[in-house]
């Protein structure tokens, strides 16, 4: 049997990946089953392992391309921002990317504990705390203070996507986030 183009490749590989992210924000990572992953993206067992050599790999993979896709929504965000507005629009953004089709599970609730605290961080450090960091210094944050602001402010926001995905049916949710996220915004100088 002929093998695979680096392009079919690549597309199986990316098929599996959108299947798992599903799959993975529905059931969590320890109720997802990699047959059924395989099953849905019309490959078999082994075509998942040979791209992603096991589930926590697979669940690495989705976790990282959430990371990079929530940078992305906060570099969108910010890409014409006056500096003054950079840190609250990029801010938003991300609260915004990560309570949008369920990243809130699969990066706060599944991350650290699948992936490990470290690794989770790393993850995180290269891509929305990356944007924040660059956002806060922008706003004029001393940098003996940057990486304390860094973790208080990303930490509630995290803890703000949280609460978020526990009152989705509320309509007056998301406007009550934005709100409180303006209050914190506000008390940084």
């Amino acid at each position: 049997m002929p093998r695979a183009s680096a392009a079919d490749a690549a597309e199986t590989a990316r098929r599996i990946l959108e299947v798992a992210t599903a799959h993975f924000a529905d059931r969590g990572f320890a109720s997802a089953s990699v047959d059924e992953i395989a099953r849905t993206a019309g490959v078999t067992r082994g075509a998942v392992y040979h791209h992603y050599a096991s589930k926590r790999g697979l669940f690495s993979a989705v976790a990282a391309a959430q990371q990079r896709g929530i940078a992305d929504a906060i570099a969108t965000a910010t890409a014409r921002s006056r500096p003054a507005d950079a840190l609250r629009d990029g801010s938003h953004a991300f609260l915004d990317a990560i309570t949008r089709e369920d990243a809130a599970r699969i990066l706060l609730v599944d991350g650290p504990a699948v992936l490990s605290w470290d690794d989770w961080r790393r993850m995180d450090a290269a891509g929305p705390e990356a944007e924040l960091r660059a956002g806060l210094a922008d706003a004029g944050v001393s940098a003996a203070l940057v990486d304390a602001m860094t973790a208080a402010l990303s930490g509630a926001m995290n803890e703000l996507a949280l609460w978020l995905s526990r009152h989705q049916a509320d309509t007056g949710a998301l406007a009550a986030a934005h709100e409180a996220l303006d209050g914190l915004l506000d008390g940084i100088r």
